[in-house]
């Protein structure tokens, strides 16, 4: 009998593409939820309104390559919110801001 353990199965979401992870949350959001809870935003994801993102969570949220997240760093499209010696931390309010942004820019 194979062992399933949450660990193991973010580990395996984590190797999944950008867009499938937010099909599985979406999946499993509107089965979870769907007993009439009535939810709001909120209540699911509330405690990430202060989230901050490492600098590879950041680039794999914007979906861009480390070059392109260092150039937006660069030139001050995103700042950094935290820094702990050389590692960066930026806030999910102004990375949700720049995706807009990059989506805007792709057309």
């Amino acid at each position: 009998m194979i062992q399933v353990t949450a660990e193991k199965i973010f580990a395996e979401l984590q190797m999944i593409p950008l867009q499938e992870q937010e099909k599985f949350f979406a999946l499993v959001a509107r089965k979870a939820f769907s007993d009439d809870e009535n939810l709001s935003h909120d209540d699911l994801f509330g405690d990430l309104k202060n989230a901050e993102f490492t600098a590879k969570e950041a680039m794999s949220y914007l979906e861009v390559s480390s070059a392109t997240f260092r150039r937006y760093v660069r030139d001050g499209k995103i700042t950094p919110s935290t820094e702990i010696g050389t590692s960066h931390l930026f806030r999910l309010t102004d990375l949700r801001k720049l995706k807009a942004a990059i989506r805007v820019m792709r057309g």
